[in-house]
């Protein structure tokens, strides 16, 4: 009896395992016609075609012309929304899965502003500002195609488990989420010293970050609600040093005071995790944790009235900018000298796993491990620094008036 009833267990077992294979397999074959097909798409309609017919029959003021391109348009923009759709199934991660919603939602409102612009162009072929409407709601469009390519590659990595590189913090709305600034928009030049002061700042961020991430790595319980957090800023830190070079998917100013929001709320948050935890330690220990955690509170406070106040002109935009960066820095640091107290508290106190909330929805795609901050590419690009001018060359900076 005994006998018959472990080999049922063993073909049992070996049952699962067959059907698990089979589900990885499934899985694996979805995930490649998915990404398959996104990426055809994105190639199909990489030279904006539809786009440079509109623009050119818009000025020529010939209607019907305009109407047959619309509705391509259309059709273009149903295959990207369902395309969006069905990357968010196989995304893998949560940020990841906002960020093909965000690309949903940017697609299905810039594509009738698109349409509605060149119909107004058409009727008014002469007309400056139908024009440059019409330009910038189509920069929107092949800005967030630009995106698509890069999200499909960070999904596809996620999937293969390739992550050596610090990934950014992939939940921004892309331009034309919130177009009712769009028309407002224009380029800003900087000047030499403004740009090198921008550098500056953005280099130490980017120091910083570094830091943080060895901090990280030293705490035993990786999904601590504390770690959690610091892991989380200190990518979102990262995006904004990104933005200082021109690279990363921070496009805009809007974009980085949009984060730099984000990045103070998740600096609440910690904050919460630090009273929770002034709770457990001794009670000598516990004025200077709640101490800090005030000074955390109240530098993400600053960060957030900065990010959200109103700034008109490029001299204006330039000092908030430079503000946000500044301010960003400074709970960096705080973060620096945070992050091994609390340990030490931890490990004095001997607190397991449990003892603090449960982890965040961060614990679901943790931005980076722990050994990516070891990689030999982000040593390299932490020490060999580029020229000045290579740093912001590229560097775009939009106003809001």
């Amino acid at each position: 009896q005994n006998q018959k009833t472990k080999d049922l267990m063993e073909d049992l077992e070996v049952a699962i395992l067959k059907t698990c294979q089979c589900m990885n397999e499934l899985k694996r074959e979805v995930h490649s016609a998915a990404t398959s097909l996104a990426a055809d798409l994105l190639k199909y309609h990489t030279d904006h075609t539809v786009l440079k017919a509109l623009k050119i029959t818009g000025v020529e003021g010939n209607l019907e012309a305009v109407a047959e391109y619309t509705c391509k348009l259309s059709e273009q923009k149903e295959q990207l929304v369902e395309m969006c759709r069905l990357l968010r199934h196989v995304s893998g991660t949560e940020p990841l899965e906002i960020t093909c919603i965000h690309a949903e939602d940017t697609f299905q409102v810039t594509g009738p502003q698109i349409i509605s612009a060149a119909e107004t162009l058409a009727l008014h072929p002469s007309s400056k500002i139908a024009k440059e409407n019409l330009e910038v709601f189509c920069e929107a469009w092949e800005s967030q195609l630009s995106d698509m390519s890069l999200l499909l590659r960070e999904i596809n990595d996620v999937f293969e488990g390739r992550r050596g590189e610090k990934r950014v913090y992939l939940s921004l709305p892309r331009p034309g989420k919130h177009n009712a600034n769009l028309k407002a928009l224009k380029p800003v030049k900087l000047d030499t010293e403004e740009q090198a002061k921008i550098a500056k700042l953005g280099l130490e961020l980017h120091l910083l970050t570094s830091d943080v991430d060895s901090e990280t790595e030293k705490w035993e319980d990786q999904e601590n609600e504390i770690v959690q957090h610091g892991q989380g800023m200190s990518s979102m830190a990262y995006s904004m040093y990104l933005f200082t070079r021109g690279e990363g998917l921070l496009k805009t100013t809007q974009d980085l005071f949009h984060q730099a929001e984000i990045f103070a709320t998740e600096g609440t948050k910690l904050a919460s995790a630090l009273h929770a935890l002034s709770d457990q330690v001794r009670d000598d220990d516990k004025p200077l944790l709640l101490l800090e955690a005030e000074k955390l509170i109240s530098l993400c406070k600053q960060l957030q009235a900065t990010a959200k106040a109103s700034a008109q002109g490029k001299s204006a935009t330039f000092t908030k900018v430079d503000a946000c960066i500044l301010k960003t820095r400074n709970v960096m640091t705080l973060l620096c000298q945070l992050l091994p107290l609390c340990c030490k508290l931890l490990r004095k106190n001997k607190a397991g796993n449990g003892c603090l909330k449960p982890a965040p929805p961060w614990k679901e795609d943790r931005i980076r491990t722990g050994t990516n901050a070891r990689t030999p590419e982000r040593r390299v690009e932490t020490f060999g620094i580029k020229s000045l001018e290579n740093h912001v060359t590229n560097m775009t900076f939009l106003e809001s008036k």
